[in-house]
């Protein structure tokens, strides 16, 4: 504490110079009057991270968490993103919706389409859990647009592959409960509807790379797992008794493809000599980075580097969906200490990746599909632990309280019809639940907007306020895929054209010569 204490008081000195705060500010400026040369590259590469749950006032928070780890004071950190030279506004709203839901929305960012809440890759016009109104109203995805184009694609998350976000990718489902038939109405699937895990498979063919959890949705009903054998609650749920995964090794088996279920499977590989990989580490969601197994369990960081040195083989290049899914799962619970460690861990992805690519022909985004009920404040001063308490006992009810706080959630306690006094508490333990306002089981999404981040070609159109749908239709522009092809083919033929006239110009002289 006192060497913390002695960091924030070398850090205090130099800040009282205004030469410090000006010679940072023109370092700023001058790179700042670099962009004026806008980046007009063609993307021949295409990444978007998404921090599920992480609003703004997440970003803030993990900004001086991630400093804090570094014993810094924290605030005047910069995360990866932070780095990144063009932000946007995303209006996170769902058709039905005013606060959002992350089907509706990973709808909306990955398929360019705003639509209901709990439906993945299908239109406003598809009513939650009717089955009867998925056909006619399915809406395609960038990632189907990137793989249409000959480029290799990939999946990465934290949560289960057939989760709200990633399935928005590959899926056209009503509900985005029905992780498999197990989960579905019978009713639903006697009317043809497919659950998500089976249209992982079967509709985009031969997706690049996939790695996450939900092991337990692709194994026939009360299989045992291979991790976890003697515990029911990780068994298959498959009613149709179908093993996607060995039907995947069969498809796949002539080509340079594997199964891997734990982290040394995943190390041990050569991506040099894989083409496709299924990784499915554990039968729902991988742990929070702060309980997870570091033999076993492969971080969000790892999963990224494999997936990238896997995928940039292709010379028509990749587009890869990295989730940090499990940044809103904290905040659901509570447990904001879960949350931040998890967003800067996505950060630290983030990073690996910047370096394994090039901003010249790689566009990287990085934005959250909604917000939470999550916040800090109450004056706290410079360097104060980001879990750690205000500097002043409430004066109403005399007690202390924590800077991080929830608007509602399962942290609301009262004892003795007196809010709970935090002072007994360890509330900078990992699953600490923050106090909150409203007493819920599980606290909500926020309505407000988000962060969007971009670097790399045509990441100056991502800017100002937008509708979330905006995204994909960028991302999609930047690399002449999906509608957004008209731009490229009229510059490549013009250069073309200039590529070709001097040859014409030898040609035309060499026929009048021989004539």
């Amino acid at each position: 504490m006192l060497q913390k204490l002695k960091l924030y008081l070398c850090v205090a000195d130099q800040e009282k110079d205004p030469l410090f705060w000006n010679t940072w500010a023109q370092r700023t400026l001058k790179n700042a009057l670099t962009l004026q040369k806008l980046n007009q590259n063609t993307a021949k590469n295409l990444i978007l991270f998404l921090g599920d749950g992480m609003g703004i006032p997440t970003v803030t928070a993990a900004r001086i968490l991630k400093g804090q780890l570094s014993r810094q004071s924290g605030e005047e950190t910069q995360l990866e993103m932070d780095k990144f030279p063009f932000v946007a506004l995303s209006k996170t709203y769902n058709t039905n919706a005013q606060v959002a839901d992350s089907a509706g929305t990973a709808t909306a960012y990955l398929c360019g389409v705003k639509a209901n809440e709990g439906t993945v890759g299908v239109s406003a016009a598809a009513v939650r859990s009717q089955c009867n109104t998925t056909q006619g109203n399915e809406v395609t995805s960038i990632l189907r647009w990137a793989k249409e184009a000959g480029k290799s694609v990939g999946i990465v998350t934290t949560t289960r592959v057939n989760h709200a976000t990633p399935s928005a990718a590959y899926a056209h489902c009503v509900d985005r409960d029905w992780y498999s038939d197990g989960e579905m109405p019978a009713e639903a699937v006697q009317a043809g509807c497919k659950d998500i895990a089976r249209q992982l498979f079967e509709n985009i063919p031969n997706i690049d790379v996939i790695m996450g959890g939900g092991r337990k949705y692709m194994f026939p009903q009360n299989q045992s797992d291979v991790e976890y054998p003697g515990e029911k609650k990780h068994f298959g749920t498959r009613i149709d008794r179908r093993n996607l995964v060995e039907e995947w090794n069969n498809r796949m088996k002539n080509k340079k493809a594997h199964y891997v279920w734990n982290k040394k499977e995943l190390l041990s590989l050569n991506p040099n000599s894989v083409d496709y990989i299924l990784g499915l580490f554990e039968p729902g969601d991988l742990p929070y980075d702060l309980e997870r197994n570091n033999e076993t369990d492969p971080s969000l960081t790892e999963m990224v580097e494999v997936a990238i040195k896997i995928l940039k083989k292709n010379p028509r290049g990749f587009y890869l969906l990295v989730e940090g899914g499990r940044i809103d799962h904290g905040h659901h619970e509570g447990k904001a200490k879960q949350a931040l460690h998890e967003a800067v861990e996505m950060d630290r992805a983030i990073g690996h990746a910047g370096l394994m690519t090039n901003i010249n022909d790689t566009m990287t985004v990085v934005t959250a599909d909604h917000s939470h009920m999550f916040n800090f404040g109450g004056y706290t001063p410079r360097g104060n632990t980001i879990f750690g308490l205000a500097p002043m006992l409430s004066d109403v009810d005399q007690k202390p309280f924590t800077a991080i706080l929830y608007g509602n959630g399962p942290g609301f306690k009262v004892v003795n019809g007196l809010r709970e006094n935090i002072s007994t508490l360890d509330y900078e333990e990992n699953n600490y639940q923050a106090q909150s306002a409203v007493p819920l089981r599980m606290e909500t999404h926020g309505g407000e907007d988000v962060a969007v981040f971009a670097k790399g070609p045509m990441a100056h159109l991502l800017h100002g306020v937008h509708e979330q749908n905006y995204i994909p239709h960028v991302m999609a522009y930047a690399a002449c895929i999906g509608q957004n092809r008209d731009h490229c083919m009229s510059s490549s033929g013009a250069s073309s054209l200039s590529a070709a006239l001097p040859s014409l110009t030898a040609l035309l002289t060499l026929i009048r010569l021989l004539c």
